[in-house]
């Protein structure tokens, strides 16, 4: 087993970045939706044993410094490839989560060269062709986490990270990470009404990972995104909701590593 993973503020333009890093192999760079991140777990220590796992905190999230001139996703997917430079990776796997699936669709858009093989887990960043995105903005942080899972009792890890209330520090980060999504994706909301012209551009192989019973960002995105993506394929998993890595970890990172290695 991989050891624990080591803490690293690493700087890119004067920005110093929270950012965990663990394992042995080639380079994974581990994208956080908006709640943040919630810390180096069991799928990332699975993924580790076989990748150099790189799991930054998004600039204005967690520990990381603010940066109030970030206007939208792409801006912080043009920071990350920045990242990519100044940690000296010229080409990796990403694998990003919600609004980190957004932003490495987009870096994969930006510079293909950059991105080896792309995994989309429940990504934003398109307009839902039937339903919408749940607004995650105007309802309580508590609303938002209870409709992210479809089974909570069954998340492994479920009672480590949610099993006691929040301390008053663990509360402003909470407020901090949305107030920082939100700038990143109020107008319009949580997607980029010029993103089917360019994300066939991505043209790497690409896994899109859903949950059947996602009910903040509808399944058929995933559908919208393997239209798009010209070398991508899409595997939904039952009985799960938005946060596929932690609800169905096992069955993730076997379905990543197989698609990783393959």
């Amino acid at each position: 087993m991989p050891a624990q993973p080591r803490e690293e503020m690493i700087s890119v333009g004067g920005i110093k970045v929270h950012t965990l890093i663990g394992g042995r192999g080639d380079p994974l760079l581990a994208l956080h939706g908006a709640g943040g991140s919630s810390g180096w777990r069991r799928w990332h220590a699975a993924l580790a044993e076989r990748y150099t796992v790189y799991a930054p905190s998004h600039p204005g999230f967690d520990l990381s410094d603010s940066a109030d001139w970030m206007a939208d996703v792409r801006d912080l997917a043009c920071f990350y490839l920045w990242f990519l430079d100044e940690i000296g990776i010229p080409r990796t796997h990403v694998v990003g989560h919600s609004m980190g699936g957004w932003t490495a669709a987009e870096m994969a858009a930006m510079c293909p060269r950059a991105i080896d093989r792309l995994v989309l887990v429940s990504a934003v960043g398109l307009k839902p062709d039937q339903g919408e995105i749940f607004d995650i903005f105007y309802s309580p942080l508590e609303q938002v986490r209870e409709l992210a899972f479809h089974d909570p009792a069954g998340t492994p890890e479920y009672a480590e990270l949610y099993g006691q209330s929040p301390t008053p520090e663990q509360r402003d980060i909470a407020l901090r990470n949305r107030e920082m999504a939100a700038r990143l994706t109020w107008k319009p909301y949580i997607f980029n009404p010029r993103w089917p012209q360019y994300l066939p551009r991505a043209s790497m192989p690409t896994l899109i990972v859903w949950g059947r019973q996602d009910r903040i960002v509808p399944a058929i995105c995933g559908e919208q995104y393997q239209r798009l993506l010209p070398n991508a394929r899409l595997r939904v998993l039952e009985e799960c909701g938005h946060l596929p890595p932690l609800e169905r970890p096992g069955e993730f990172v076997d379905l990543v590593a197989g698609f990783l290695g393959g």
